[in-house]
């Protein structure tokens, strides 16, 4: 039997770049050699492709038999590169155009996720020109987490305790993106959750992130190796399953495909769990919870990255069954 042809894109413009290299070795180190062929699409910082684009036209790349899109962030998780992969009529890994840019703006993500009556923090949005700290503190109480929208990784997020830390929060922030998400703090506990799944889709069991600081951020991610890992969560197993069915409902809401991690909050007061964001192209690293989670629950790293293709594959194969033209 042939091998299925995997394009593996990895690199991108974004402030993920470093972590979209380490995904891809873990990936290409992941496949079966005996079932796939795998060519490497290396997009550099500025933007370059190596050794050529990817063209968005159908059937000039008959050498690709589907794509494998390891770009967290910006101009590869936010439906860019998904509208790429569309006009190029290629098979493709993950969400479509629509579910990725929702998800990759968290204001977006929120509406829809509360619209369909999805518990999020409360949230304020603000634009790069119009910044005024003293107006946010009027209706968000400290501390609050001030982030960039359409970025992930926790890159440019900051926790404000007061008004001289919000307006260097918002600074920060604005350096890397337009519009601006200010969410109430919530002082209680981190899980991540694993999505899987086209029509039906499933969650894994959870797991609890425990930062080694005030809160989970990129350094604690990916360089400190300090924040631990609680797997599965020590959760009942009432709280267990009702951040699984969330984080379903959050999956479909936003019109998921493929994969997703749904981050969760629950405050210490309440007990009540929050929605705090989905993640389309979620960290394939040594040390991402996306495949610790799902191997944990019955799907080691090879078979997840199977049943990621298969969906691919599946969904391009439904989609030659709808008319464009008249």
């Amino acid at each position: 039997m042939s091998r299925i042809r995997i394009a593996l894109l990895y690199g991108g413009r974004s402030g993920e770049h470093e972590i979209s290299l380490r995904s891809a070795e873990a990936i290409i180190a992941g496949l079966n050699p005996d079932k796939y062929q795998i060519s490497r699409y290396f997009i550099g910082l500025d933007g370059k492709w190596d050794p050529g684009p990817i063209l968005p036209v159908p059937g000039a790349h008959p050498d690709i038999d589907v794509v494998f899109p390891v770009l967290h962030g910006t101009f590869g998780e936010d439906g860019t590169m998904q509208g790429l992969l569309e006009l190029a009529d290629l098979p493709y890994v993950g969400g479509n155009v629509l579910a990725s840019a929702v998800s990759m703006d968290k204001d977006i993500m929120k509406r829809v996720c509360r619209d369909q009556g999805l518990p999020v923090v409360d949230y304020l949005v603000l634009s790069r020109d119009e910044m005024d700290a003293a107006a946010v503190a009027a209706k968000l109480p400290f501390p609050m987490f001030v982030k960039p929208a359409n970025l992930g990784s926790s890159v440019g997020i900051s926790k404000a305790h007061d008004l001289a830390e919000l307006e260097a929060a918002l600074a920060m922030a604005a350096e890397f993106d337009r519009k601006i998400i200010v969410e109430r703090g919530v002082e209680g506990r981190e899980f991540e959750c694993a999505v899987l799944g086209n029509e039906n889709p499933a969650a894994s069991v959870p797991c609890e992130i425990l930062p080694s600081k005030e809160f989970y951020d990129y350094e604690d991610k990916y360089l400190l190796n300090l924040a631990k890992v609680e797997l599965p969560a020590k959760l009942s197993a009432e709280d267990t399953a009702e951040m699984r069915r969330l984080a379903v409902a959050c999956y479909e809401a936003v019109g998921c495909e493929g994969m997703g991690r749904v981050d969760f909050l629950r405050e210490n007061t309440t007990g009540k769990l929050f929605i705090n964001e989905i993640n389309t192209i979620p960290g394939f690293t040594s040390i991402s919870m996306y495949p610790k989670m799902w191997e944990y629950t019955g799907i080691p790293y090879g078979d997840l990255l199977d049943r990621l293709i298969e969906l691919a594959l599946e969904r391009h194969a439904q989609k030659q069954a709808t008319r464009f033209t008249r």
